[in-house]
C-alpha cells in the first residue's frame, strides 16, 4: 500500500471532519493502527483544527495593577483587579470562521478525490479509444486485402440464384482458379435456424458429382457474411444447402438454397 498516496487523497481530512460512512471510518482506523504515519497525520489534522479555532476565538484576561506596582516599588492596597469585558459575538464569529475554513478544507479534499477519479475515467476512455482505433485499422486493412483479391484479373465471379427452398436467397462466389481460394459472399442468405448450418458444394454436372467444400460456420458472428474456403476441384457449378450442424456427406436437395454454374 502506498501510504503517502493514501494520506494525499484527502480521506483523512474527511475522517477528522466526521463525514465518512461507518465502514469507511473503520477502514481509516484500521489503517491508522497499522501505519504510524497515518495515525500521526490524523493527529496533526486534529491539532490544526483545534489550534485554528482557538486562535480565532479571543480570550479574556484579568488586568491587575499589583504586579506592575511591585516592579516600580509602589504599594497599591485596595486596588481591585479589573476584568476585561467579553464580547460573545466575537467568540462565536471566530468559531464560525474556523468551521467555515474546516468545511472549505473538506470540500477541497473531496474535489481533489473527484478530480483523481475523473482522471482515471479519462485514462480508461483513452485506452478504449485506442483499442477501437486499432481495431478499425485492422478492419480497414482486412477490407483492402479483400478488395484486392476480388479485383484480381484471374478471379471468376459466379452468381448463385435462389432455389425452391428459398426463392429470395442469393449468393456470389469469387474463385481464384490459380490459388484455389474461394470467397463466398453470403449476404443474401437468411439466418440459419438453430442446429443448422450452410454447406457449400462443388459440382460436376455430367454426371452430377457433388464435393463438399466446407461449412459457413459462425454465420451470425460474421457481420460481412464473407467466408473463405479452399477449392482444389475443377468445378462446373456451386451450390449451397442447409444441413444439420456438422454438415452432411451428400447435399440435401430439398434444402438447396442457391445454385449457379461457372
Amino acid at each position: 500500500m502506498d501510504v503517502q498516496a493514501y494520506i494525499d487523497s484527502g480521506i483523512l481530512e474527511l475522517f477528522v471532519a466526521g463525514v465518512l460512512s461507518e465502514a469507511e471510518s473503520r477502514e481509516v482506523q484500521r489503517l491508522a493502527a497499522k501505519h504510524p504515519e497515518i495515525q500521526a497525520e490524523i493527529q496533526a489534522i486534529e491539532n490544526a483544527y483545534v489550534a485554528l479555532g482557538e486562535s480565532m476565538a479571543p480570550k479574556g484576561s484579568a488586568l491587575a495593577f499589583g504586579p506592575v506596582g511591585k516592579e516600580i516599588g509602589v504599594e497599591t492596597p485596595g486596588v481591585r483587579t479589573l476584568q476585561a469585558s467579553r464580547k460573545p459575538w466575537i467568540t462565536w464569529a471566530g468559531w464560525a470562521a474556523a468551521l467555515l475554513l474546516g468545511a472549505g478544507l473538506i470540500w477541497m479534499a473531496s474535489e481533489r478525490q473527484r478530480l483523481r477519479e475523473d482522471v482515471q475515467v479519462l485514462q480508461l476512455d483513452n485506452q478504449l479509444l485506442e483499442e477501437q482505433v486499432e481495431a478499425a485499422r485492422e478492419a480497414l486493412a482486412g477490407t483492402d486485402s479483400l478488395m484486392r483479391e476480388l479485383r484480381a484479373r484471374d478471379i471468376s465471379v459466379v452468381p448463385l440464384q435462389g432455389q425452391q427452398a428459398a426463392p429470395e436467397a442469393y449468393a456470389r462466389v469469387y474463385w481464384n482458379r490459380e490459388s484455389g481460394q474461394l470467397l463466398i459472399d453470403a449476404l443474401g442468405l437468411p439466418e440459419p435456424p438453430p442446429g443448422m448450418v450452410y454447406q457449400v458444394w462443388s459440382l460436376k454436372l455430367d454426371p452430377l458429382t457433388p464435393t463438399s467444400l466446407g461449412l459457413l460456420e459462425d454465420f451470425s458472428a460474421e457481420e460481412n457474411r464473407i467466408f473463405a474456403l479452399n477449392n482444389p476441384n475443377e468445378s462446373e457449378a456451386f451450390g449451397i444447402t442447409l444441413e444439420p450442424a456438422g454438415g452432411s456427406e451428400s447435399p440435401t436437395l430439398e434444402q438447396l438454397y442457391t445454385l449457379g454454374a461457372v
